[in-house]
């Protein structure tokens, strides 16, 4: 599915909570986007099914860029401004809207298994106030580790950059973990809490004499991914990454491909 049409397919879940109500003449809902950086394509999405802003709809953007420790803060005020719905821009912002309203319908996106996360009940049968999509998971990791090892294949020591405040970060080094044995391959985890972390990281990889990266798939990481792509440049490591990184004339690196 390409990017506009899982937006598509997100924004026509978001209306569900609100074609929920009665269409009252003149309302104007309220959507809360938390951890957004664009909303372009929502906003385009949900003018395709008739919720125009400034007409019929308001949104209420609140992002805390990497400063995920913030979303907590950002949650509760968009419940206090009662908004219709709460969309989830990923997992961290997901669990903070949890966190904060067990009434006001949300909507996840980009959350991994939210079965093991304790998010839902079931994916059939979720229960309480949380619906969506999920694109990332464990599994995500490990095919990104077998597509790695294939296209660098003389890669044995393999650095992966992972956030300890991620809650989905645990699942993912697992399943990495368990298929870096069958591909010889050896694993440096190496968190990275902050972005004052990331040439601590870098300067480690560098000692243990590391041969490609992996990037778990993070807020805080997608928020520095230009430096991240910069510091695997100047070391000429092979690096997977998730998300589309502009670099400059040194680096390119893109999701499912590898900068060699």
């Amino acid at each position: 599915m390409n990017r506009r049409a899982f937006i598509a397919t997100v924004s026509a879940i978001l209306v569900a909570p609100l074609a929920a109500e009665a269409q009252q003449a003149g309302k104007v809902f309220r959507i809360g986007a938390l951890g957004f950086g664009s909303l372009e394509l929502v906003r385009q999405s949900l003018r395709d099914v008739g919720y125009v802003e400034g007409l019929n709809l308001a949104i209420e953007r609140r992002d805390a860029g990497a400063k995920t420790e913030q979303l907590d803060a950002l949650a509760a005020e968009l419940v206090r401004l009662k908004v219709d719905v709460i969309v989830a821009a990923h997992p961290a912002a997901t669990f903070a809207a949890k966190r904060s309203t067990a009434s006001i319908p949300i909507v996840m996106v980009n959350t991994p298994d939210p079965v093991q996360l304790g998010l839902v009940v079931s994916l059939g049968r979720p229960g309480g106030n949380i619906t969506g999509t999920t694109t990332l998971s464990a599994e995500m990791s490990i095919k990104q580790l077998e597509l790695l090892k294939e296209v660098v294949p003389r890669a044995v020591r393999i650095a992966v950059l992972w956030n300890p405040s991620n809650p989905w970060h645990p699942l993912a080094l697992k399943g990495a973990g368990d298929s870096a044995r069958s591909l010889a391959a050896q694993l440096q985890l190496l968190a990275v809490p902050g972005p004052e972390e990331l040439h601590n990281a870098f300067a480690a990889m560098s000692r243990k004499r590391a041969e490609a990266i992996l990037v778990l798939a993070d807020p805080l990481f997608f928020f520095y991914r230009s430096r991240i792509a910069d510091l695997a440049a100047k070391r000429r490591l092979p690096t997977m990454v998730w998300a589309n990184v502009d670099a400059g004339s040194r680096s390119r690196c893109c999701g499912g491909r590898i900068k060699l």
